[in-house]
């Protein structure tokens, strides 16, 4: 276990780390905010971002062998959204529930072609299946913003777009073989059950915790919002999406992406749909 630890962390994930504690002390310097906290604050960002990171190295590990791979991963990757969107049904505000799931559609495949540029393979990534990755990533991502252009009153019939469009795109994914594995298994299967808890507990403290960076620090807002949180918020299907393609499992990343994205409009499609009928 502890080799395994050791070799999931790599060399992207530490310039990620100094870059993100490099950003808010040194914001911290320039706009006159407090630099032991935005020190202590961008500590706390790079811890989460370990622990999503090595939550996601383990639940690949454990189903590493398991067909469809890309499909399972790409639900479990959404978690954190989940929370979100839980979070925004209780306060009674359905537009901040979908926000989050449905911005995520547009973060999810520029983090698929950094993730084959940084693995370097990004050709043969491009060339898996790209007819239905660049039409499940178009038409995701215009469902995602034809939730905000439809009048609330008629909400009820984008739900009604979305589940048939999405439930087309699921049923028509490309199927994944399982790969048969001869190493040695590192870690058990239960393992997958307190990584995935680690993986939503973490995604979702990952946006206070660097929206109080960015307080401490005094961090302009708006590069705060475009580059780090849009980022960090995806970290989960990134490491993700590195680690899939480090196993030259193109057609599983690509999985991972399109499915999170359909994921994302059902889960926006719930929220909708438990506000108008249940609130």
């Amino acid at each position: 276990m502890k080799q395994f630890l050791v070799s999931s962390v790599g060399r992207l994930d530490m310039i990620c780390w100094i870059l993100v504690v490099t950003f808010f002390c040194g914001c911290s310097l320039i706009f006159n905010g407090n630099f032991n906290q935005s020190f202590i604050a961008a500590g706390g960002v790079v811890l989460v971002m370990i622990l999503i990171g090595l939550s996601i190295e383990v639940i690949i590990e454990t189903l590493k062998d398991i067909k469809g791979l890309g499909t399972i991963t790409g639900f479990i990757t959404n978690g954190p959204e989940l929370v979100c969107l839980i979070v925004g049904l209780v306060v009674g505000d359905v537009l901040f529930a979908a926000s989050t799931p449905l911005g995520s559609n547009f973060m999810n495949p520029i983090l698929l072609v950094t993730a084959a540029l940084v693995c370097r393979v990004f050709v043969t990534t491009l060339q898996t299946n790209w007819k239905y990755s660049v039409t499940c990533i178009c038409l995701t991502a215009g469902l995602a913003v034809s939730f905000y252009l439809v009048p609330i009153q008629y909400h009820i019939y984008w739900v009604v777009t979305a589940l048939v469009i999405t439930g087309v795109l699921f049923i028509k994914r490309p199927p994944e073989e399982a790969e048969e594995s001869i190493e040695e298994e590192v870690i058990a299967k239960w393992c997958i059950v307190p990584a995935i808890a680690v993986l939503i507990t973490a995604g979702y403290f990952l946006d206070p915790v660097v929206s109080f960076a960015s307080e401490q620090s005094h961090a302009p807002k708006g590069v705060i919002g475009f580059f780090v949180l849009a980022t960090l918020s995806s970290w989960p299907e990134f490491k993700c999406c590195l680690a899939l393609l480090n196993r030259r499992k193109y057609l599983a990343a690509i999985l991972n992406i399109t499915v999170s994205n359909i994921t994302n409009i059902w889960l926006a499609v719930a929220g909708v749909a438990t506000y108008i009928f249940l609130m």
